[in-house]
């Protein structure tokens, strides 16, 4: 018999999908589940007559595979991976490989990294986004851990995956042990600020200007032409059109109290960890939090009435506003991501290649557009670049978008309508592009009330000084850290 390309373990919907995609471009997939009636149902019905082999147990699992054995999981982060990783070991050979292609935290993956590879194996840590739909037709994939393992997967990833306008895979080795993770991380934390951004703008136009859902579904239909053109624009738009056959829209019975699983605050506590100001995508993760009170929200909203005020200026020209502000924070969105990829690397030896990283986004993936094609030109052009904002093309962009922005979020401010993200990446751009900050006061204060130390503006960086405020607070002094 056909020994198998990969195996995959864990037949829920992405997995399903996963092993449907590689046995349509030629892999033949062995496949297991720890419930096995899930295998038997899959082989005789959805796979039945393709290249899929049905496996009971891990050992025939093995058996059934080519070498170096590849095998993926795709079953739930934390404790179930390293359960099957245990399990794994015994049944494979030295050089086999193990594939995590779930949503795990990086640092779970820095550790199983060095784990599998002190037992003779090598391991990747894929992140894999675009969703069922991605996994069956083609997803963005960002895979790291043992170097060695990528040529045995790279025929593999890069045939299933997404491709580019010009048949540029969106996959490709991102680094050293939990790099692949991290990316995919950063990705996400991505995904919840344009996500938090998209609900603003329509907020703002459904409370603000009073427009209707078709309006609505209108307005982001012309907006998917212009420089916002995305998948999350793209489907923002099907779901203000959708209706159901008694004419209602669907979007109107959904209570306003959003999910999350993880990602977006792994995005945050990784920013806190490495000093990274990440503040729209904390503030879209916040705002996932401040949905979720709604029975304490209900009683809020009647002890604090509010109504907002009607616009009276023109509206086509205020909604293009929007668009522009829209624009303006999403550039800050992936300014702030990359900026804290720029800083992990840097912390955990990784050797990210940025241009590499957007090209990968750039299709099968939730936050696939238009605008991460000048990212990755921007990385081309400077492999260096500190912050996208020093980038020529992105600089001149948001000198344009500026004054919208401004009226957009002052508007906002003023009629009380809740714009966090909006507001948080404008702060941001404020402060970045602001010489001199009141952080001489903060350190004053600081030194004040915990001889912590500050630098003077006359002397040398890195020389730290101490003044004894109150006359009887000594000359003894803190250790001074940095976040």
């Amino acid at each position: 018999m056909k020994k198998a390309d990969i195996g995959l373990i864990g037949l829920a919907v992405m997995g399903e999908n996963l092993v449907m995609n590689m046995e349509s471009k030629g892999f033949t997939v062995a496949v297991y589940n720890r419930t096995t009636a899930k295998v038997d149902n899959f082989v005789n019905g959805r796979a039945a007559g393709k290249n899929i082999i049905g496996c009971h147990s891990l050992q025939e699992l093995a058996g059934s595979l080519a070498k170096p054995r590849k095998v993926m999981m795709m079953v739930k982060a934390g404790a179930a991976v390293d359960s099957l990783i245990d399990q794994l070991i015994p049944v494979l050979e030295e050089g086999d490989i193990i594939i995590d292609g779930g949503n795990s935290h990086f640092p779970d993956t820095i550790r199983r990294t060095e784990y599998v590879e002190s037992k003779g194996l090598l391991y990747i840590g894929t992140g894999v986004s675009g969703g069922e739909e991605g996994a069956l037709h083609g997803p963005s994939m960002m895979p790291g851990g043992s170097p060695a393992a990528w040529p045995y997967v790279k025929p593999i990833f890069q045939g299933i995956c997404a491709k580019v306008e010009s048949g540029e895979a969106c996959c490709d080795w991102v680094g050293e042990n939990g790099a692949g993770h991290f990316v995919k991380m950063v990705h996400n934390g991505i995904e919840y600020g344009d996500m938090q951004l998209i609900c603003e703008a329509y907020q703002l136009m459904r409370d603000g200007l009073g427009l209707t859902n078709e309006e609505m579904h209108d307005v982001f239909t012309a907006w998917n032409k212009t420089e916002l053109d995305s998948y999350l624009i793209e489907i923002t738009r099907d779901i203000l059109g959708y209706k159901t056959a008694g004419g209602e829209s669907v979007v109107d019975y959904i209570l306003d109290t959003a999910g999350q699983k993880g990602t977006g605050k792994w995005t945050g506590i990784a920013a806190l960890d490495e000093g990274v100001p990440l503040t729209l995508i904390g503030e879209a993760v916040f705002a996932r939090c401040l949905s979720a009170m709604k029975e304490e929200r209900q009683v809020a909203a009647k002890a604090f009435p509010k109504t907002v005020p009607a616009f009276e200026g023109d509206k086509a020209a205020f909604i293009e506003s929007i668009r522009k502000a829209l624009y303006a924070s999403k550039i800050i969105s992936y300014t702030q991501g990359y900026t804290l990829m720029r800083t992990a690397a840097k912390t955990y030896g990784w050797n990210l290649n940025y241009g590499g990283i957007a090209l990968m986004w750039r299709g099968g993936c939730i936050i696939r557009s238009v605008f991460l094609g000048k990212i990755k030109e921007a990385y081309d052009k400077d492999p260096e670049l500190q912050n996208l904002l020093l980038d020529d093309y992105f600089g001149e962009t948001i000198k344009t978008l500026v004054p919208a922005w401004r009226e957009v979020v002052a508007w906002a401010v003023k009629a009380g309508i809740p714009m966090p993200a909006f507001s948080s990446a404008l702060s941001y751009f404020d402060g970045y592009t602001t010489e001199r900050l009141p952080a001489n006061l903060l350190q004053a204060q600081r030194d004040y009330f915990g001889a912590h130390t500050y630098e003077r503006t006359d002397q040398p960086r890195g020389k730290f000084f101490h003044t004894d405020w109150t006359g009887h607070g000594g000359n003894t002094t803190a250790n001074t850290y940095t976040a």
